[in-house]
């Protein structure tokens, strides 16, 4: 099966991740169908577009948006799927519903875009735990070159999305919002708060 000009995919694991291991027993975080925070955002990719050339290839790994599996009740209360839906196993999914791919275990950004990981407040005047609209760049289309070398960047207010990927909080910044440029020093700390780290639907 093949679409158009969309991606056909299959979640990893369940739909939500609303349950956490603790010793041999599951625990139920969360029963809600709606709460975005506990639904499965990572998904296989199974087929790729007709109409274009793609970076994203069969058997990638990707991080979509949380409504793809997110199932809501209609004014009625009956419980509908997502419009991805297509059956239980498979989604088709646009370009613009996809953030993050691992292709060669490698995490990408989707074109136009870079993952920024905050770093720790060091004012003693500052009453917040992270360094505002400053990050280190993790995750880039390419824009700026991550993997040799840390970019320290700053972007605008209310530019950034909130992610937790592998038990990291990170900020999805559009690249044309990251304004600045910083020296990296090397003594940059940088700020995951410990609910990120055993986050249930980083993984």
């Amino acid at each position: 099966m093949k679409a158009y000009k969309d991606y056909v995919i299959t979640p990893i694991g369940s739909r939500y991740s609303n349950t956490k291991k603790v010793g041999k027993k599951d625990l139920i975080l969360n029963t809600e169908v709606y709460n975005h925070q506990f639904v499965n955002r990572r998904a296989r990719v199974i087929a790729t577009p007709i109409l274009f050339s793609s970076p994203i290839n069969v058997g990638d790994e990707i991080i979509v948006h949380h409504n793809v599996f997110r199932r809501w009740h209609d004014v009625k209360g009956r419980e509908k799927n997502s419009s991805a839906y297509f059956d239980e196993n498979r989604y088709i999914v646009s370009n613009d519903q996809i953030f993050l791919y691992k292709h060669k275990n490698e995490w990408k950004a989707m074109p136009g875009y870079s993952f920024v990981k905050p770093l720790k407040a060091t004012s003693k005047f500052n009453t917040e735990e992270e360094k505002p609209l400053v990050g280190v760049i993790k995750y880039s289309d390419g824009t700026f070159n991550n993997f040799y070398t840390k970019e320290l960047v700053g972007f605008t207010p209310n530019s950034e999305y909130e992610f937790v990927v592998d038990g990291e909080r990170l900020y999805r910044v559009m690249n044309k919002f990251i304004t600045i440029k910083y020296e990296y020093k090397g003594d940059e700390e940088e700020y995951n708060p410990s609910w990120a780290q055993s986050c249930c639907w980083t993984n």
